[in-house]
């Protein structure tokens, strides 16, 4: 089978594309050629996305069986995909989102025919604007699309709703005793998903003639509090941690910036249904609990302190919303 990645060397798609390798797929990886993919096994073809003329050269020759968008954000994104694929592949996978579902959530138990509204992130609408496109296309022309929605998947980087998910921010701030920050009282639910086993639920959707016109999630069963997130970090450290639990409507009021993403998504419980994607895939199941997994990503940001980066301006951020609290509790 041979498939085309956009993208896939990213904090899911790298797992994605090793996996899709070690399992016999003549994997190719679009790539503007700065810096070669590290997924040993594929084949790089040069080409920016943003150009498309470029890539149709680039593309020339080419018929895949399957092509797999993983940064596409907007419906201008798709647009391009449609004129550039048409005739030319035999499935479109397209990478939406769980934050697509309805926020607030009617009912905890998400699966993928819950209805889709966003109004607090423009993220979430965008990704639903997409998906309506090419929906339509499927519908209206027999274009051969296939949606996964993926949630907070993590790998090389941290699954945190505050405190700068791809540095290693957070785990400096625990190891200095210093204050995170908890949204809500922290005992909202939540799942986290492993990149290597959503890599297990994704790859053999490819090339699979029935799912076309369908819709996936790809989560771990596993259930979480986010106070247990967190805590769970610090366990794998060695510390404790300092949770400071503040509402997500002051947290959005004080830094609108982290606000869409908690109001628009991890503010809510949800509760993923992975019926769906058990059922065209026998046997899928998550492996990986997130005591194991996030040990991992402790274990590859400590071996090469390059990657140890601490990002300045998210700690000032959250010293910045721990001091506005501390003075707002302090008059109580």
């Amino acid at each position: 089978m041979k498939v085309l990645f956009i993208g896939g060397t990213g904090k899911i798609s790298a797992a994605v594309s090793r996996l899709a390798v070690a399992r016999g797929i003549d994997l190719y990886l679009l790539n503007r050629g700065e810096r070669l993919p590290d997924i040993p096994g594929a084949t790089p073809i040069r080409g920016d996305i943003g150009r498309p003329e470029e890539v149709r050269r680039a593309l020339d020759g080419h018929r895949f069986d399957a092509v797999v968008d993983w940064i596409a954000y907007v419906p201008a994104d798709i647009q391009r995909d449609l004129d550039l694929f048409r005739g030319r592949v035999g499935q479109f996978v397209f990478i939406s989102t769980a934050a697509t579902y309805q926020k607030p959530p009617l009912h905890p138990v998400i699966t993928e025919s819950t209805p889709q509204a966003n109004p607090a992130w423009q993220y979430g609408r965008d990704k639903i604007a997409c998906e309506e496109l090419l929906l339509r296309a499927y519908r209206e022309e027999g274009f051969p699309v296939t949606i996964v929605r993926p949630s907070l998947t993590y790998d090389t980087n941290f699954p945190i709703a505050i405190g700068g998910w791809d540095t290693y921010t957070l785990p400096d701030r625990l190891l200095r005793g210093k204050p995170l920050i908890v949204h809500g009282d922290g005992s909202s639910l939540w799942t986290v998903t492993h990149s290597e086993d959503f890599a297990r639920g994704f790859v053999p959707l490819l090339g699979h003639p029935q799912a076309i016109g369908h819709a996936f999630h790809i989560t771990s069963d596993e259930i979480l509090t986010w106070n247990q997130i967190y805590t769970t970090i610090a366990d794998a450290l060695g510390v404790e941690a300092t949770l400071v639990h503040i509402p997500s409507e002051t947290i959005a009021r004080l830094e609108p910036s982290l606000g869409a993403g908690l109001l628009g998504d991890k503010a809510w419980s949800v509760i993923f249904d992975n019926t769906k994607i058990k059922t065209f895939v026998p046997g899928f199941t998550a492996t990986i609990p997130f005591h194991e997994g996030i040990r991992r990503t402790l274990a590859w940001f400590q071996a090469d302190p390059a990657r140890q980066r601490v990002d300045e301006d998210v700690n000032a951020t959250m010293d910045r919303i721990l001091a506005a609290w501390g003075r707002f509790t302090a008059t109580l």
